[in-house]
């Protein structure tokens, strides 16, 4: 089993890397679907990075710095597509998220998983996160949970 990702940041004007991390987004997060033009505004403010295979397009994830905001708090998200699950891809993509995080030297390390998507529930619990919070996005019936590494 390869492990073996090829993971790049996406900038604002990579149309190509954009495009990429916002159709894995929409995938796994439906009740979140974004659009080309907020998927650029993310890659301003937060780092985003999509994950290949080959020439494959597997994951994509958020790394949300730690700021005086949100109490130094630095927010890793991994995600990815079905199809390759259970190979190993999840954990090097998310340990090379985390390992950006850490170097921001963050008060603390959250994750944010959608309810319905047990995949990454099991995940982030397997990792060591343990839940802190659900909520509901007004109009939504799918909670966010938000898990903390101890």
């Amino acid at each position: 089993m390869s492990t073996d990702l090829r993971i790049l940041p996406v900038a604002a004007d990579d149309e190509r890397a954009v495009r990429d991390w916002h159709d894995v987004h929409n995938l796994i997060i439906p009740p979140d679907a974004l659009t080309l033009d907020e998927v650029r505004e993310r890659a301003v403010r937060n780092r985003l990075d999509v994950a290949y295979l080959g020439d494959t397009l597997v994951g994509c994830a958020t790394l949300r710095p730690p700021t005086p905001d949100n109490d130094g708090t630095a927010t890793v998200i991994a995600r990815i597509l079905p199809a390759h699950r259970r190979r190993g891809l999840g954990t090097a993509f998310y340990a090379h998220v985390l390992e950006r995080a850490r170097a921001l030297s963050p008060a603390a390390v959250e994750t944010i998983v959608l309810e319905s998507n047990q995949d990454g529930l099991r995940f982030a619990l397997a990792h060591g996160f343990t839940e802190t919070e659900r909520y509901l996005l007004p109009g939504d019936t799918v909670a966010y949970l938000t898990l903390r590494l101890p």
